[in-house]
């Protein structure tokens, strides 16, 4: 029997087929979740779509810009028509201005640039939550996703860093918050993956380049893998899990040195 029958998921972020939220939707798709699915501007529409063709029984695709909360409101009254309830949402969702994602952190980073980046990447999550609530079925799942920079120093990934831990805090609150209720909150911290958000941090090949060569299963994750582990978060089998990070990054957050120093 699939993982995820009679489920019903929200999917956000998926941006082409090689985003994060592609390998999830995929996953979930696979063990039998009802999904729906969002997109950020008009021309990734077509793009989501495409995706949606592939991995969804009734192509709901609706607009959302978490930046506004009358979008988000938006996005869940239109939802309701077609769900009354659900089973949970991903959130993958982050962004910096590009500027901010290179050099001195302190040199480049500005008010702006901090403010943006958490409330994209951090706020926007329990924003979601707050407003989607009560539609929320007993045993759903609500899952974001957070990368190492969040409290080790990577190079170049500066405020996208701080706004990771807002996240990851963030998801803890939550989680307690949203127990009682019998939802579980949780997070994915991802090794580095080639997409079109990671375009944008510089050197970010090298980055690849390096968790291959040192990570203990000595490669890069996939979203594929990503996604397989998303798929048991969604479900009832990890149904005592929550307010946690769960790695999937091949072992690289456990190493402290490399055989190279």
């Amino acid at each position: 029997m699939a993982l995820l029958n009679n489920k019903r998921i929200l999917i956000t972020g998926v941006a082409n087929s090689k985003s994060i939220a592609c390998g999830i939707a995929k996953a979930l798709h696979r063990e039998g979740a009802e999904l729906a699915f969002t997109y950020h501007t008009d021309k990734l529409r077509s793009r989501v779509y495409e995706i949606a063709k592939l991995y969804s029984f009734n192509e709901i695709i609706l607009p959302c810009d978490v930046s506004s909360d009358s979008s988000i409101e938006k996005l869940f009254v239109e939802l309701k028509k077609s769900w009354s309830q659900f089973d949970g949402f991903v959130h993958s969702i982050a962004f910096a201005p590009t500027e901010q994602l290179r050099g001195d952190y302190v040199n480049s980073v500005t008010r702006l640039g901090f403010e943006v980046s958490h409330m994209i990447s951090s706020y926007s999550f329990v924003g979601m939550a707050k407003v989607c609530r009560s539609m929320l079925r007993k045993n759903s799942s609500l899952l974001s996703l957070t990368y190492l920079g969040s409290n080790r120093v990577v190079p170049n990934y500066n405020v996208m860093g701080l706004a990771k831990a807002s996240l990851e805090s963030n998801v803890k609150y939550m989680a307690n918050a949203m127990g009682a209720d019998s939802i579980r909150v949780n997070a994915i911290s991802s090794g580095p993956l080639k997409t079109l958000a990671s375009s944008g941090i510089l050197n970010f090949k090298k980055m690849l380049s390096f968790y291959a060569k040192h990570s203990p299963i000595r490669r890069n994750v996939t979203i594929e893998e990503v996604g397989n582990v998303a798929a048991f978060l969604c479900s009832n089998l990890s149904s005592g899990i929550t307010g946690e990070i769960i790695y999937v990054d091949g072992g690289f957050n456990t190493i402290s040195g490399t055989e190279d120093m």
